[in-house]
C-alpha cells in the first residue's frame, strides 16, 4: 500500500489552526462594529419610545384635561396597545415618571428612561 493511499479524508492540525486563526481575525474586526451598531439601535428605539409615550400623554391631556395617574391608564383607555419597553433596561416597568407641576391634574406629566448608564454621546439616558 502506498503512503498517499493510507491518508484519510480529515484535516491536519496545521490546517485547522490556520482556519481558526483566520476566523479569529475576522471576529476581532467585526465584533466592535457589531456592538456599536447594537448600542446605536437601542438608542434609536429609546428615543422613539420616549417620543411616542410623550405624544400619547399629551393626547390624553388634550382629551381629558388631566394627565394619567399611571402609565397603565394609557393602555386601559386605549391610547396605546401596551406600554413600550425601555430598551436600555429591557422592561416596561422601569420608566421614571415625572409628575406635573400642578398635582391635582394627574400624576404622569413626563417619562424618562430608568437606565443609570451613559449614552454614546456622554449624556445619561435618564436625562433624555
Amino acid at each position: 500500500m502506498r503512503k498517499d493511499q493510507r491518508r484519510g479524508g480529515g484535516f491536519t492540525l496545521i490546517e485547522l489552526l490556520v482556519v481558526m486563526t483566520i476566523i479569529a481575525t475576522l471576529l476581532t474586526l467585526a465584533a466592535p462594529r457589531y456592538m456599536g451598531n447594537v448600542d446605536k439601535a437601542k438608542e434609536s428605539v429609546l428615543s422613539e419610545n420616549l417620543a411616542t409615550l410623550r405624544d400619547v400623554i399629551d393626547k390624553h391631556y388634550a382629551d381629558t384635561g388631566s394627565y394619567p395617574m399611571v402609565l397603565q391608564d394609557l393602555v386601559t383607555l386605549r391610547y396605546m396597545r401596551k406600554i413600550p419597553l425601555d430598551p436600555m433596561t429591557d422592561s416596561n416597568l422601569t420608566w421614571v415618571i415625572v409628575a406635573p407641576p400642578e398635582t391635582q391634574k394627574g400624576a404622569v406629566f413626563d417619562v424618562h428612561s430608568g437606565a443609570k448608564t451613559r449614552a454614546r454621546n456622554g449624556s445619561y439616558y435618564r436625562d433624555w
